[in-house]
């Protein structure tokens, strides 16, 4: 067995108009966006960096650098699929994941089950391997002032049964 921690943080930006930002893959309807280079989903990001992590593997940056043009906008659950592919090549498998995810705003508590079957989707696992919290700073610091989201993630990997 493996652990690994990811951690990742982007600034929102508000909007006038009705927007989404994504999390695990699924659009969170909200008056903000996220500002980043690739599509901004932090719980993807921390998910591929927990996932790194865990085999020691550098993290998403090293993988996914900012600087290169093909990351811009690029949707996150690509990284996850590039990352989970080599996991797999090198003989592990996902048994479990634990995510909190940190803002003020949107409230996330009716989008929680449907981000959950999208990371179990996206992982090949059961629904019941992949648990997902969101919590707010109440009200303090950036992301209380609701000028940041975050997400922490401990992924659990294990060795992939030979047959």
């Amino acid at each position: 067995m493996r652990v690994g921690i990811g951690y990742d943080i982007h600034r929102l930006v508000p909007s006038v108009e009705k927007a989404s930002i994504p999390m695990g893959g699924v659009h969170i309807p909200c008056f903000f966006q996220i500002q980043a280079h690739s599509d901004g989903d932090v719980l993807l990001h921390a998910l591929v960096d927990g996932c790194l992590g865990a085999l020691a593997l550098g993290d998403i940056g090293q993988w996914f650098p900012d600087t290169a043009p093909e990351n811009q906008g690029r949707p996150s659950h690509e990284f996850l699929t590039q990352v989970l592919a080599e996991i797999k090549k090198l003989g592990w498998k996902v048994a479990q994941t634990d995510a909190n995810l940190h803002l003020e705003t949107p409230k996330l508590k009716p989008f929680i089950e449907e981000i959950r079957i999208n990371l179990a989707k996206l992982m090949n696992v059961e629904f019941s391997q992949v648990s997902v919290k969101a919590k707010t700073n109440e009200t303090l610091g950036p992301i209380g002032e609701r000028k940041a989201v975050a997400a922490n993630v401990v992924v659990v990997l294990e060795r992939v049964e030979l047959n």
